[in-house]
C-alpha cells in the first residue's frame, strides 16, 4: 500500500478510486488536480454532487432521472406519447437521445430478467409499464433491450404479457445492427440511430432466430 504524506489526501484518493473506471493512478491525478483548484471551484463541484445525490427525483411515469416528479421528456408536449421505448437503464436513454432520431417517450425497466443475478420480474419496473399500456393511448411499444439472453428473455416476457393479459399493442424491436451481447450505451450514434429507424415487428424477430 502506497504511503502518502497526508491522511486527508489519502482519504480523498481512496474515495475517488471507488468510482467505476478510475484506477489508483487516475485517482491520484484527480485528487491532486482538485487540490490545485480555487476553493470556489471545489465548493461548486462538491455542492453539485451533493445536490444531485440528495435532491434528484425519479420520474413517476417513466422512471427517468428528473428534477421534479415528471422528467423533461415526459412533460415535453412535442414528444410523441403514443410511442414508448422500453430500455434497460438511464444510460440507454442518454445514448438514444444523443442520436436525435427518436421523438417518443421512454420506460426504464431498471435492469433485465436475470435469475443468475437474482433479478426477477418483481425487481423491474414492469407493473408500471403494463399500467401505462392500460391507461395511455400507446400505439407502439419499442423494445430497445440488450442483445443478450437476458435482454431477449425480458423482451419475450413483456411481449407475452401484452398478448395474453393486456390489450395487444404493436410491439417492435430495434434492428440488430448491434453486435450480439452488446449494451446500447456502447453503440455509436449512427448504428443506434439506424437500429431504431429500421426496427422490426417483435414476432418476426423471434422467427428469424
Amino acid at each position: 500500500m502506497q504511503e502518502y504524506s497526508s491522511k486527508l489526501l489519502e482519504n480523498a484518493i481512496n474515495q475517488i478510486a471507488k468510482l467505476p473506471g478510475i484506477g489508483r493512478r487516475s485517482a491520484v491525478r484527480l485528487a491532486l488536480h482538485i487540490l490545485k483548484q480555487p476553493m470556489s471551484e471545489v465548493s461548486a463541484f462538491t455542492s453539485a454532487i451533493s445536490s444531485m445525490r440528495n435532491e434528484i427525483f425519479y420520474c413517476k411515469r417513466c422512471h427517468n432521472i428528473s428534477d421534479s416528479d415528471h422528467c423533461d421528456i415526459c412533460r415535453n408536449p412535442k414528444r410523441d406519447g403514443s410511442m414508448i421505448c422500453v430500455v434497460q437503464d438511464i444510460r440507454d436513454v442518454i445514448a438514444i437521445e444523443n442520436t436525435h432520431s427518436y421523438k417518443g417517450v421512454y420506460h426504464i425497466l431498471g435492469g433485465v430478467i436475470s435469475p443468475m443475478n437474482g433479478v426477477g420480474i418483481t425487481e423491474l419496473n414492469l407493473e408500471s409499464l403494463f399500467n401505462r399500456l392500460l391507461h395511455e393511448k400507446t400505439e407502439e411499444l419499442i423494445l430497445a433491450l440488450p442483445s443478450t439472453t437476458e435482454g431477449d428473455t425480458t423482451g419475450y416476457y413483456i411481449f407475452k404479457q401484452i398478448q395474453t393479459s393486456l390489450h395487444p399493442v404493436k410491439t417492435t424491436v430495434i434492428a440488430r445492427g448491434l453486435p450480439v451481447g452488446d449494451e446500447l450505451e456502447y453503440a455509436d450514434e449512427i448504428t443506434l440511430s439506424r437500429s431504431l429507424l429500421n426496427r422490426i415487428d417483435f414476432e418476426l424477430s423471434m422467427i428469424k432466430k
